[in-house]
């Protein structure tokens, strides 16, 4: 098969034709992050509702500095284990200051903002309802992002491109305005501190407290100028090759450059580094290192085509899983865990949700490109002994990984994330896909002992129930799907199948590596207690009975015990039964953009295939794609990265089936005659 995917990519290209306040687009390599509006950079921010973002993986913050709290800090509420007394980080009693600080601390920082700005024949800034003709679109083929419009009869081009190998944003524009003294290119850094303890009201750039950070400039030349940023006992330094441009201070924060008015065409580069010294680049380089890396992003691994489909539906799927791609590569692929929106803008913080982690990155494997998700996936290595220590903390053997997490491992405090226990076996699953890619023994050499610290822990942390005869999970826990309390969950379906299945894993590692089996963990993934129904349908969890009345919002994770995962403690019909019912009965609009995805990875394993498409392209808020391809929640998370990553994960499976799926092609699809699927280069699913 020889799809031709230029053509393919390209037909997804993002096309904007006016101020889309939901839909900027973004550029990056999956380090830095920075998206545009309808001008090509940052220039009229206040106009959308998505904050206009300069992210990367390594700029972070503490206010008042990294040691203004510390662990011993950490206020703990204990839960009864069985007769064992677990402390957890859940909720402020006497110290309320610091349990907020562990929260916020460390954020994700906006490196900077910039923006054109455009003047009028009286030197006064034009404003954006002065801006006509926009036509704006992305390449995805080349990374590059070409915005055209008029200002007062002058047409305006402009090309934006990030660097691949380098944290760098090059910039190209070309007008009259520029020979005429009309056009200004303004860089401002916002305040780093975090100025509400609800991360849903402090996600985009606030400006007070000017005091609280410095801007020191160290190098000013003809065509470079080399800011030091200072915020607390942190640092970071900006570049900026400006080419032969007049650069000023505007204001303590602000710098501004005036291009030659020589020319009619004028480019600049803007480096955001940790480090003092950086390569620098012209635009031309960047323009040629970015096109070649995502041609060969698009070239090499896994593609998927519904060209020629009737099935109305194709090609909005196609567009989906194109940008889902592109969106991935960029915000889900770096050297640690994602935050839900990626590098767009600060969600909970700017910290990581490592049960999310294999939302974002999961599919990465199943698509040929299994060294995106070994990336952040040897982060975990890197914080194994905080994982070690909050095991032993809680009086655990091996490793516990924390939930929500900042670039320092440190489990933060929340009234919900440190019960819940569906990331523990994420690193099994990861490292499990990673091996599966190509099946290399450096794999299980690198990541054995994140996989079997993980094992013994989930060994130890189930209970044995002499009265029942099984090991037992729970309570204390909170189950992925999150309305549930601490003290009353028992054994959900997906976490009692996912302890199984991670165990069953570690031991399946154990002897490929010709190591001695731990007979713990064979004798808890063997007499685990079966996921309870009540009249042919699960139950979220052991004694809700409720499930389908009360407890019918947020995630219907019950179905993932037979879908993410093979499901060998689950009764096919009752798992039918159970979808069926959360398909007609769940409250939708409470979901989140990863269960859709999900209940249709359900839905194939069960063969129901045109349930599954069904489920990828249902009509709902949290299901919708923007033109950015952007899964769209709500207002203040307009970008929520795990809801594309689930959905390349489940075009895999459907795609390529799954480990005893038979040898049909591609099972997920419907054999109805309105699909026309054409796919190269997927690995099965487990």
């Amino acid at each position: 098969m020889n799809l031709d995917r230029k053509r393919i990519v390209q037909k997804h290209n993002p096309k904007i034709r006016g101020v889309e306040w939901l839909s900027p687009l973004s550029i990056g390599n999956s380090e830095l992050g920075f998206s545009v509006d309808f001008t090509g950079l940052q220039s009229f921010p206040g106009l959308y509702d998505t904050p206009l973002g300069t992210q990367s993986n390594w700029g972070w913050h503490s206010t008042g500095g990294k040691q203004r709290f510390t662990v011993a800090d950490m206020e703990y509420q204990e839960f009864d284990h069985y007769g064992h007394k677990v402390p957890y980080p859940m909720k402020p009693e006497k110290h309320a200051e610091a349990y907020h600080w562990h929260r916020q601390n460390p954020h994700r920082i906006q490196l900077g903002q910039l923006g054109f700005e455009f003047l009028d024949d009286q030197d006064q800034p034009i404003a954006a309802k002065d801006i006509h003709n926009i036509n704006q679109e992305l390449d995805l083929w080349s990374g590059i992002i070409t915005s055209s419009y008029v200002i007062h009869d002058h047409r305006v081009e402009v090309k934006t491109i990030c660097a691949s190998h380098t944290d760098t944003i090059g910039v190209q524009i070309t007008s009259t305005l520029l020979s005429e003294g009309k056009v200004k290119v303004k860089l401002a850094f916002p305040s780093p501190d975090v100025v509400d303890n609800n991360w849903s009201k402090a996600t985009k750039l606030t400006w007070d407290n000017p005091d609280r950070h410095q801007t020191e400039e160290l190098l000013h030349s003809k065509d470079r100028v080399v800011l030091q940023r200072v915020m607390d006992d942190e640092d970071y330094f900006v570049h900026w090759q400006k080419n032969g441009g007049d650069c000023e201070r505007v204001e303590p924060h602000l710098f501004q450059v005036t291009p030659p008015r020589s020319q009619e065409t004028y480019s600049f580069a803007v480096t955001f580094h940790s480090k003092e010294t950086a390569e620098m680049l012209s635009f031309d380089e960047i323009a040629e290192q970015s096109a070649g890396y995502w041609a060969d992003f698009w070239e090499s691994g896994a593609f998927v085509s519904f060209e020629g489909s009737s099935d109305q539906r194709a090609m909005e799927l196609e567009r989906r899983v194109i940008l889902s791609q592109y969106l991935t590569a960029i915000h889900s692929s770096g050297s640690i865990p994602p935050q839900e929106t990626g590098l767009m803008y600060n969600s909970w913080f700017g910290k990581a949700h490592l049960e999310m982690h294999w939302w974002h990155a999961a599919h990465f494997p199943l698509w040929g490109r299994a060294e995106r998700l070994d990336r952040s996936l040897s982060w975990y290595q890197h914080i194994l002994p905080i994982a070690k220590d909050i095991a032993s903390q809680q009086g655990y053997l091996g490793a516990r990984w924390p939930k929500m997490v900042g670039v320092d491992g440190k489990q933060s405090p929340s009234p919900v994330a440190p019960g819940l226990i569906w990331q523990q076996p994420h690193p099994i699953m990861l490292a499990e896909l990673l091996y599966r890619a190509d099946r290399d023994p450096a794999i299980l050499e690198k990541y054995k002992e994140i996989v079997f610290q993980t094992a013994t822990f989930m060994a130890d942390f189930a209970v044995w129930d002499s009265e029942q005869a099984c090991y037992v999970l729970g309570p204390p826990l909170i189950p992925a799907q999150e309305c549930h309390r601490m003290e009353d969950s028992i054994n959900p379906p997906y976490e009692v199948e996912y302890w199984k299945y991670g165990l069953e894993t570690a031991l399946a590692w154990a002897n490929r590596l010709g190591v001695t089996v731990e007979e713990k963990w064979l004798e808890v993934a063997n007499h685990l207690q079966k996921p309870r129904e009540l009249d042919g349908i699960y139950l979220a969890h052991q004694d809700c009975e409720d499930t389908f009345t009360e407890k019918n919002h947020d995630h219907p994770s019950m179905v993932a015990a037979y879908g993410i995962l093979p499901g060998t403690m689950i009764n096919k019909e009752w798992m039918r039964n159970t979808l069926m019912k959360v398909k007609e009965e769940w409250q939708w609009e409470t979901a989140w953009g990863w269960d859709f995805p999900m209940c249709a990875m359900t839905a194939a394993r069960l063969g129901e295939s045109e349930l599954a498409v069904d489920f990828l392209l249902l009509d709902a808020i949290k299901n919708t794609h923007l033109t950015n391809g952007h899964n769209y929640q709500r207002k203040g998370l307009t970008a929520y990265l795990p809801g594309n990553g689930g959905l390349l994960i489940a075009i895999a499976m459907m795609v390529a089936g799954w480990d005893g799926a038979g040898n049909k092609d591609y099972p997920g699809f419907p054999d109805n005659g309105q699909w026309k699927v054409e796919a190269e280069g997927f690995l099965p699913y487990i």
